[in-house]
């Protein structure tokens, strides 16, 4: 899956649940809001005050690391 700034958060967090994680630690505790799933990355990054390209960034890194591992 190609995650990018217009990906729902419904649709990263069904994904990837760890992704979840990452925008905890960014500040935006809403992850589990219903009415959040359906907000893309961006518009939930304006509402919270948060630099979507830095998020995006964290999430790509998370991601990456993981498929190290793997």
């Amino acid at each position: 899956m190609e995650i990018t700034k217009q990906t729902a958060m419904g649709q990263m967090l069904d994904y990837d649940m760890g992704i979840a994680a990452v925008l905890m630690q960014a500040g935006m505790y809403c992850v589990g809001c219903p009415s959040a799933a359906g907000e893309s990355l961006e518009q939930a990054c304006v509402v919270h005050g948060l630099d979507a390209n830095h998020v995006l960034q964290s999430i790509y890194d998370y991601l990456s690391a993981k498929e190290t591992v793997i």
